[in-house]
């Protein structure tokens, strides 16, 4: 069983090259996202957020996964692009395209052409929040301690 369907949406087929969506080599633990624009390229000013759409919807086919989106290590180290929230999460009930909202934290303009990879795709597990209301929580010996409670050093 495929471990989820996808769709590409508009003409992105021919973005993802011939092998489509898939990982770069046997070993890789995520699928590259490529920029599906409208335009030949966006240019994200410094501290700018910008949606970048992917092409692609997800059906994910197996129970308790969902899809995880990152920053390319990369992308981010050497250009200052990232994935703006931290981690994006596509529930496996979500069917629209995958936008990545790019965060440019650089101090120059940051240009994504069309085809370009901006993020990946890794397909982790989850438990399913099943939550049971309480009066009362065990004790730890952390207790409340927020940040820090622990001191600096």
């Amino acid at each position: 069983m495929a471990l989820a369907k996808i769709k590409y949406l508009r003409q992105s087929r021919a973005l993802y090259g011939e092998k489509g969506a898939a990982p770069a080599t046997a070993n890789s633990c995520g699928v590259d996202l490529r920029a599906a624009l409208e335009t030949d390229s966006v240019t994200i000013l410094p501290g700018a957020r910008y949606p970048v759409p992917t092409g692609i919807a997800l059906e994910i086919c197996v129970p308790h996964a969902a899809a995880f989106l990152y920053s390319r290590s990369g992308l981010g180290a050497v250009k200052g692009l990232t994935v703006a929230q931290g981690v994006g999460v596509i529930d496996p009930d979500y069917r629209g395209e995958i936008i990545a909202y790019m965060l440019n934290t650089s101090d120059v303009p940051v240009t994504v052409e069309q085809g370009d990879r901006i993020a990946q795709l890794v397909f982790q597990p989850y438990l399913p929040p099943v939550l049971e209301e309480s009066a009362e929580l065990s004790q730890t010996e952390r207790g409340a301690g927020g940040y820090g409670h622990t001191g600096k050093k």
